[in-house]
């Protein structure tokens, strides 16, 4: 008899946090649009996974080029093709920073897309963010790009540029951009392929690639900040 309350005390404890964490994902996310229960959970958790992330040193490397010269082959010879069928010239850019992302929808880190825009709000004068979706970690990004622009808009505001949706890794599809990123013949620095979603690539106002920030290290944060003021 013992044995059967203390699993129904346990039965009850379990319910009530569950009850306590359904109401409390429901509250943090009211004001969301058209998310699955997966991105509301995830929206929800994002703060304590992140400094879960930190306390484990888990994807919180920042990579700085100590010598940054001019790469093999210019950045700004890119055009890229955004989600609404628009093209974007890189040459456009030149002066200013540029930090380049991949992103998808259904991530631990896609609360990242709301610091992604408050750090282009706050930086327009000297920076450029460009996010690049991709279905290449997990499956974690199967919308279609009208989809995957509505989500971005309705949900954290989103109006930095987003490519069309394409593979970030290396591979013969791996998108032209990325290619450069993550090829030390052509950047003339590193090969440092994504980590994840939401790696972020920094490109100094000379089309020098300077940094590389693991998708732990918030766009909002000291190391990203301090890199651009640079």
């Amino acid at each position: 008899m013992r044995m059967i309350s203390g699993i129904k005390k346990t039965f009850i404890i379990l319910l009530m946090l569950l009850l306590t964490f359904t109401g409390y994902v429901f509250v943090e996310t009211a004001n969301t649009k058209n998310m699955t229960i997966r991105q509301r959970v995830l929206k929800a958790v994002y703060p304590a996974f992140t400094w879960w992330n930190r306390i484990t040193g888990k994807n919180v490397r920042v990579f700085t080029n100590e010598n940054p010269a001019p790469p093999p082959q210019s950045i700004y010879d890119f055009s890229i093709q955004l989600n609404n069928g628009d093209s974007l010239s890189f040459s456009a850019f030149k002066g200013k920073k540029l930090l380049l992302v991949n992103t998808a929808s259904d991530c631990g880190f896609t609360d990242q897309y709301s610091e992604l825009q408050q750090l282009y709000e706050e930086n327009k004068d000297r920076l450029v963010v460009i996010g690049f979706p991709a279905n290449d970690f997990k499956q974690q990004e199967k919308g279609t790009d009208e989809e995957i622009a509505q989500f971005c808009k309705l949900n954290y505001g989103v109006t930095f540029p987003l490519a069309k949706k394409s593979s970030v890794v290396p591979g013969p599809q791996q998108h032209p951009v990325f290619q450069w990123l993550t090829d030390k013949t052509k950047n003339g620095w590193t090969s440092k392929k994504p980590g994840w979603n939401f790696s972020k690539y920094l490109v100094n106002e000379n089309g020098v690639l300077v940094n590389y920030f693991d998708p732990s290290v918030s766009p909002t944060g000291k190391e990203v900040k301090a890199a651009i003021k640079k």
